[in-house]
Parts: structure tokens; sequence; C-alpha cells
């Protein structure tokens, strides 16, 4: 070996020793300061629950608090944006799902980031999803509303269905809906599903296939609105007082759920991320975190490695944007 070749394979170890150095360091200092969990729907909504039920063992686990701020519009793209024109240094984490970072920009021309600038630390729950409709709607199950879906379709008053936005998942369940059946369906689009719900509950929207929360038990007892079913292919532990859609007779195999996670951008250095992650899935093992989630009718996720999040978030990505496809989903 010659002096300039072993002089230069030093200078590559202690660069390599440098990097290793100032990755560890990093990892210690962070965070020194409040982060910011950024959720994309107003406040009073069921993704603001989800963020509630986690942010103050979050921050315990990290050492610094985490701060909950809600910004709607776009389907969640208003917040993503935001997400993304802060530094990559791991103090603005993006709550999102498959319809804020992967439908929302198939839907939504004034979103211009991809699926892809982002990066999944940890999934937190997973979704039911409720087909639900205003209180004097005169069904009492699925296939009732689809006969009451028809009739007004054919005498040209098609029912109304909620969203949380053009080309979020519920508008997407929407058409799907209306495409399986034939039945002519008009979208209503709103910021939130708790505006969609206050308009649910004052009867100025028909239904909304809606991620469930324990506030929907509480109208449905007082007769405020009507739960038909669950999206689920059996009745699922905490929703078993209500029907699987599988128990219907024309939508079967009408079958849907969803999952949150927590989110940095895709260039977030890794020890930031992995200690992020290493919080994140401490905080899933506190049981007071895992009660308030199922009290909120979510399915605390199982922690899993950032490896394993990686291919949901890359299988879900491919999974949903052949879902648009199917109903030519255009962006608007």
């Amino acid at each position: 070996m010659t002096a300039s070749t072993h002089f230069f394979l030093r200078r590559v170890a202690a660069t390599l020793a440098g990097l290793a150095l100032a990755g560890s360091a990093m990892a210690q200092a962070f965070p020194s300061k409040p982060v910011t969990l950024m959720v994309p729907y107003p406040a009073g909504g069921p993704s603001d629950s989800v963020a509630r039920s986690l942010n103050n063992t979050l921050g315990k686990h990290l050492g610094q608090s985490v701060v909950v701020e809600n910004l709607g519009g776009a389907t969640g793209g208003i917040a993503a944006q935001k997400v993304l024109a802060a530094p990559s240094d791991g103090y603005m984490v993006f709550q999102g799902s498959p319809n804020e970072l992967i439908l929302s920009p198939l839907a939504n021309l004034a979103v211009k980031f991809k699926s892809e600038d982002f990066r999944l630390v940890q999934m937190i729950e997973s979704t039911h999803i409720a087909l639900v409709t205003r209180p004097d709607l005169p069904a009492n199950n699925a296939d009732e509303l689809l006969a009451y879906a028809r009739k007004q379709a054919a005498a040209g008053k098609p029912i109304t269905y909620a969203s949380v936005g053009p080309g979020s998942f519920y508008h997407l369940l929407g058409e799907h809906l209306s495409k399986v059946t034939g039945i002519p369906m008009v979208h209503v689009p709103y910021k939130g599903a708790a505006p969609a719900n206050q308009d649910l509950l004052g009867s100025r929207v028909d239904i909304f296939l809606a991620p469930y929360g324990k506030n929907y038990e509480e109208f449905h007892k007082q007769g405020k609105l009507k739960v038909l079913a669950m999206l689920n292919r059996e009745r699922m532990e905490g929703v078993k007082e209500y029907p699987a859609i599988s128990e219907s007779q024309a939508l079967k195999d009408f079958t849907f759920n969803t999952w949150s996670g927590l989110f940095v951008k895709k260039d977030t250095p890794e020890p930031v991320v992995q200690a992020l992650h290493k919080a994140i899935s401490e905080t899933l093992g506190d049981a007071q975190v895992r009660a308030n989630l199922e009290a909120n009718s979510r399915v605390p996720a199982k922690p899993q490695s950032l490896a394993a999040v990686s291919k949901v978030y890359t299988d879900g990505t491919a999974q949903y944007r052949a879902i648009a496809k199917s109903i030519d989903l255009k962006p608007q």
C-alpha cells in the first residue's frame, strides 16, 4: 500500500467516524425545543381526537412538549404544504393518512407535493368506516338506503354524500358506492369531519361514509343521526352493536378501513427519524394512550420497524392510486 493510499483511507475512516459522531450527537440533541404535531383538519374532528390522545405522552418520551396545531383545507394539502415548507429537522411532524398524502395530490390541482415527499415514521391506528345518515332519512339499513337512493335518483333528486374534500378517501368511497350500485349521487365536500357532521345532524346532507368515533354512538342513541352499518367483513369488537356491511344483500363486498400515522419530510436526518420512531413506538406501548385511542373507536397500531412501515406506505400508495384510477379521478 502506498503512502498516498494509506493517507486516503485514513481520511475516509476519519470522515466516516466524524459522520457517525455527528449523527449520534444529532440524535442526542433532538429535540431541544417543542415539537409541533400538525393535524390537517379543524379542531374537534376525529383526527384532532387522535392527536390529543397521544401528544402529551409522546412529549414525555421525547423530553419536550408536543403541541397540536390544526390547519384544515385542500383535503389536508394546506397543512402538508406547511410541513414541507418547514426545515427538515423533525420539529414539525405531520399526522396523516392515505387520504391526505396519497389521494389529495391526485385530486387537487393546488396540491403540488407527491406522496414520496413524506416518510412514514410509525403508524398510530386504524379506523372503522361507518355508513352514517341524517336522522330523518327513511332507511334503517344499507339495503333500504339503496332503495331510497334509487327512488330519489329516478325522481331527479339524487341523494347527497359528504366528504372531507375532493379526492379524499371518503369522496372516493362515495364515488365507488355510486359506481358499484349504478345510482347517481351528489358529492358535497367539507373542510373536515366536524363541519360535515354539523350538516349531517342538521339534515343538510344525506349520508357520510365516515371515520367512526364515539360521538356517533351518542348521536345514534339520541336519534340525532343513524349509523346503518360499519364497512367491515364481520362485527368487530367495540362496534358490535352495528351491522357489518357484509350483512347487507347489495353491498356484501363493500368493505374498507383506513389508517393514520406520523410522517416527516423525506430528507429528515436519519438519527432524528430514529429518535422520533423510538418515542412514538414507546408512546404506542402506553396503556393510557391505547385506552384513549380505543375510547375514540380506533384500533391502536402495533409498533413496527422503520423498514416495515416504509413498505406499508409504499404498498398503500400503489393501492390507493389504483382505486383513484378505477373511478377515473381527475385533479380539479
